[in-house]
């Protein structure tokens, strides 16, 4: 076991710990440390598509939000590579998802506090010295390995999410974040099914749309929603993710909070309008040259799924849900983008009761990112949708829960952080915002 103890240890690396990682490096008074069970960083490495973007402009990167000056800041990373002026001229505010992921990883060699390769195993509580012991396997060395840590950030991710039809044939079905490890694979193939409604959806594909007429295949897209729904990217809209917002939803009971979320998955996981308007267009280009053998299908619910091994086919049954018609359709090769769900890892059983818990077993996230029973030892980062409403998976509001988390753990606002910045009211307002202002001289 290492002598020192850290301030906090972070388990996970992706945007929003490696955000942290770069606002708390500089910090004086804040020592952590942060782990990861990867050999580096590497964001959603299967789908680096080409021509794919980011869906939040590139002011919400690591750190400028909470702090615009500092070092780590996208428009740094620019200027260090020699880039900053074709970016300008580029005029684009939205990153390819290429270069953020090769910003992240420029931010990753500039730090001290990372340790790849760590998986960790399980963490206790020692009530004498009153600190978390982490436990890791150090998997390079092959080796166990335990740090200290008087507070815990927990900002292991989502997990991939399969129908559970599909559960059974986990091994042959791709789910989009295997997109491209398995692309080759699947344009060898006569006929490939897309299924999912989303951003990474229609990246797909658009993606073997482009190829349609160069390998023969049949290419089918299939969603449960009744139209390919755009991302609403209004402003006031945009509101949504703001301090106050999050005050609003947090405030609201559990229950009300699960049926928003319900209703408000198209403002978070809908499609890029311009990607929709290049859909179209590409398929209108592509049925210049004959017919197009490409299907896209609304309302259709995945209701089961069967592989026929002599075939080599799978058998979905799908139910047409305004119709209430079931239908069956056979494809060769199974695309899923069926998006990502959290996974509370295993690792925390041995501390479990110091864990808070709502009536669904979920993590009581309390207003500020913690979840223990002393609402001061330990956070999360992207575990708090239920709670926080759609401000947790943003990458714009990744900032802000920093600059929070960061209070909390130093006891010192290093970074200021907004309490308004809506134009709107989301709570039933008081009576005296309607009394006229009288102007003074």
């Amino acid at each position: 076991m290492h002598d020192k103890t850290y301030d906090f240890i972070a388990i996970g690396l992706g945007p929003f710990n490696l955000g942290l990682a770069c606002l708390t490096e500089p910090l004086d008074d804040l020592d952590g440390l942060f782990l990861e069970r990867s050999a580096g960083f590497d964001w959603h490495p299967g789908m680096l598509l080409e021509d794919a973007t980011l869906q939040t402009p590139f002011l919400a990167d690591l750190v400028t939000l909470a702090e615009p000056t500092s070092r780590f800041s996208f428009l740094n990373y620019l200027k260090a590579q020699g880039k900053i002026y074709s970016f300008y001229i580029r005029e684009d505010f939205f990153l390819l998802r290429n270069e953020y992921n090769q910003y992240c990883q420029w931010a990753v060699g500039q730090l001290s506090s990372l340790r790849f390769q760590q998986d960790v195993q399980r963490i206790d509580y020692d009530a004498q010295q009153d600190h978390y012991v982490v436990r890791c396997l150090d998997t390079r060395r092959g080796e166990p390995v335990s740090y200290r840590a008087r507070k815990l950030v927990l900002g292991t991710g989502t997990r991939p999410w399969l129908p559970e039809s599909c559960r059974p044939h986990a091994e042959r079905v791709v789910h989009s974040g295997q997109y491209l490890d398995n692309k080759a694979e699947l344009q060898a193939k006569e006929a490939i099914t897309l299924v999912g409604s989303g951003q990474s959806a229609a990246e797909i594909y658009k993606d073997l749309l482009q190829d349609i007429d160069r390998y023969g295949y049949t290419l089918n897209w299939v969603t449960r929603s009744p139209r390919f729904f755009p991302l609403e990217y209004g402003k006031l809209t945009l509101e949504m993710t703001s301090p106050e917002y999050i005050d609003y939803f947090h405030a609201l009971p559990e229950t009300t909070r699960d049926a928003l979320m319900r209703s408000q998955t198209g403002l978070y996981k809908g499609i890029d309008l311009d990607l929709i308007n290049a859909i179209y267009d590409l398929l209108y280009t592509k049925q210049l040259g004959g017919k197009l053998d490409t299907h896209l299908f609304t309302n259709a619910q995945l209701e089961g799924c069967r592989f026929d091994p002599a075939s080599g086919e799978f058998d979905l049954t799908l139910l047409h849900t305004e119709q209430a018609q079931y239908y069956r359709h056979r494809t060769q090769a199974l695309v899923l983008a069926t998006g990502y769900r959290y996974e509370e890892p295993a690792f925390l059983a041995p501390i479990g009761s110091h864990i808070r818990r709502d009536s669904h077993g979920r993590f009581a996230v309390d207003r500020h990112y913690s979840i223990d029973r002393s609402h001061s030892r330990i956070f999360v980062q992207n575990a708090e949708l239920h709670t926080h409403g759609l401000a947790a998976p943003d990458l714009g509001m990744a900032c802000y829960r920093n600059a929070c988390i960061i209070r909390e753990l130093s006891g010192i606002e290093h970074y200021p952080i907004e309490r308004r910045i809506a134009f709107q009211t989301f709570g039933a307002p008081d009576e005296a915002v309607f009394r006229p202002q009288r102007m003074t001289a």
